[in-house]
């Protein structure tokens, strides 16, 4: 194999006690703060409400799925429907409305923990395309005007806000240089820890060229990369920054609005672009659905290999079975099973 190429989250990088978690306080911070929910035991949402709506697919960006989550909480709860979003251009002023909105509402944590049942919901989820579009399509949009994860970070899209300020901490400041509103503890980026061993890296780097395609922003994608000091191993890392600045220049020179973010290939075929080897065998490890389909649409211009990767509490037949049917030409559960993998493949 001339080419590995990992996704990071899962992968390279254990976030289960960032990201996801992230994903499980912003929509906490949401429900309290935002809509005066009562606090109640135990989190509005688990770790595995999360691997399911990852199991639907399209949802990549971790912003979006923290949508998507509350609009289905907020449609099993005691909420009136609001199709319709105001325009704002503040934080403040988004919030200050939305707090003034849910007086009568008759909702509290329990009673959201206790109504749900989620595996019907994704499989609907699925049946419309899956991510926000498809939750949007499967509760025909009715809890919209509740949501407010569109747009810039400091007009109105109040979920990114929150999701930034509570992974970043102390970095949202240097990264987006504004103070922060809803958070100042420590950022959770600091809770992740390395899954691949550099040792195993400089092993398979031997061997093969590696890189990067994914879905974190560059900002965030260098914070690991620094931290865990993994830079002298990957000729290419290609973030989310890198899509959406292609996005940008093709709606400028075409007029058409495209997605280039996983599960579109273009990540992974930035790579091979960048690294520069021609008529490569690649490899890609990746560990949720749209990882999967993305190496499966990236196989009509490249011979790559889609290597799904379990991990963790992924370790189950439903996530296994949901990286097959994405597209998965094998499955492996222990890091040092890429050697084997690897050499089985005839790579």
């Amino acid at each position: 194999m001339n080419l590995l190429i990992f996704d990071m989250d899962g992968v390279l990088i254990d976030v289960s006690r960032s990201y996801r978690e992230t994903i499980q306080r912003t929509v906490q911070i949401y429900l309290e703060t935002c809509l005066g929910v009562k606090r109640g035991k135990g989190d509005p949402v688990s770790k595995q409400d999360i691997a399911l709506f990852k199991s639907a697919g399209g949802f990549n960006n971790d912003w979006d799925l923290t949508s998507g989550l509350l609009l289905y909480l907020l449609s099993i709860g005691n909420v009136p429907p609001l199709s319709k979003r105001k325009r704002f251009f503040s934080i403040d002023e988004g919030v200050s409305y939305l707090k003034t909105q849910p007086s009568t509402f008759n909702m509290n944590m329990a009673r959201l923990i206790g109504k749900k049942n989620l595996a019907p919901f994704i499989r609907k989820v699925k049946s419309e395309g899956g991510g926000l579009k498809g939750v949007r399509r499967t509760l025909k949009a009715s809890w919209e005007g509740w949501v407010y994860g569109d747009g810039d970070l400091n007009q109105e899209n109040v979920v990114k806000r929150i999701f930034q300020e509570v992974y970043l901490g102390k970095k949202f400041i240097s990264c987006y240089h504004l103070p922060p509103l809803f958070y100042t503890k420590r950022g959770l980026y600091l809770q992740e820890k390395l899954i691949i061993p550099k040792r195993l890296l400089s092993s398979l780097q031997k061997r093969s060229r590696l890189g990067i395609a994914s879905g974190r922003p560059r900002f965030e994608a260098e914070i690991a990369l620094k931290r865990f000091n993994l830079l002298p191993y990957f000729e290419s890392v290609v973030t989310l920054d890198e899509c959406h600045e292609e996005e940008i220049r093709i709606f400028r020179t075409t007029g058409r609005r495209v997605n280039y973010t996983k599960p579109h290939p273009y990540s992974l075929l930035r790579v091979v672009q960048e690294i520069g080897i021609p008529n490569p065998r690649c490899g890609y490890v990746g560990d949720v659905v749209d990882d999967m389909l993305a190496a499966g649409a990236a196989k009509k211009e490249l011979d790559i290999l889609a290597i799904g990767f379990l991990q963790g509490e992924a370790k189950n037949k439903a996530t296994r079975d949901s990286l097959l049917k994405a597209g998965a030409d094998l499955i492996i559960e222990n890091c040092w099973d890429l050697h084997r993998a690897l050499d089985e493949q005839s790579y």
